[in-house]
């Protein structure tokens, strides 16, 4: 049975007028086809440029990366939010690759609730990726950081951690980069978008380009690279 010719739940009508009603309404249907249509269109279109202007920022970062694997590196990536499931996302893609390929060390730091939660509540929220690379990186380890505005003040802190400690730093950001494009990093990826939703869609493919390229580039990688 279909929500057609029912009373709407409360606040619902509004929000979704094509189900509820004597009959579908065509106009706010078509409204949501363009509207996606034109979604898909920037989408698409930002992930190309996204590409096209980083294409030499990422072969040089996937070679940097490949000789840091070679030489027994781990990756540590980390965000806020979204952002969290994208670093998660990426240290997934290393780790466990979805072709036949090389697993390699990769984790997320927001990964583990209790000692983020455990970081923001004794420390604060700024330290909660710093004071995990203080316990866990070494030097040569590969730092990777996500955010949409740049100006995460504990992917900040986080970087500024990682250099101190002589990792490989690389990080995704959005608009113009903010804090992160002053933070003299490695390698930096900036979606130059004002939407949050496009900027996490185009940082994803610059990701697995990033991952893919790195592979090829170590194709020699042995078991004793595996994660």
């Amino acid at each position: 049975m279909t929500a057609v010719g029912r009373a709407a739940p409360a606040g619902l009508g509004a929000l979704y007028p094509f189900l509820y009603g004597d009959a579908p309404a065509p106009d706010a249907t078509a409204d949501l086809v363009a509207s996606t249509e034109a979604k898909l269109r920037e989408t698409a279109l930002l992930r190309a440029d996204a590409l096209t202007g980083h294409a030499a920022v990422l072969r040089h970062c996937a070679a940097v990366l490949a000789v840091a694997f070679r030489a027994g590196a781990r990756l540590y990536a980390f965000g806020n939010g979204g952002s969290a499931t994208d670093a998660q996302a990426c240290a997934d893609l290393f780790a466990e690759p979805p072709v036949p390929a090389p697993g390699l060390p990769a984790y997320a730091l927001s990964a583990d609730g209790a000692v983020l939660s455990a970081l923001a509540n004794d420390v604060g929220v700024e330290a909660v990726f710093a004071r995990q690379l203080a316990a866990l990186a070494r030097p040569g380890d590969i730092a990777v950081g996500f955010s949409t505005s740049g100006n995460s003040a504990n992917l900040v802190a986080a970087f500024g951690q990682a250099r101190r400690i002589g990792m490989v730093t690389v990080g995704f950001a959005g608009g113009s980069g903010g804090a992160l494009a002053e933070a003299g990093l490695d390698h930096l990826f900036v979606v130059r978008s004002p939407s949050v939703h496009r900027i996490q869609e185009a940082q994803t493919t610059v990701c697995h380009v990033l991952w893919e390229l790195a592979t090829a580039a170590g194709s020699g990688y042995g078991p004793e690279h595996r994660g």
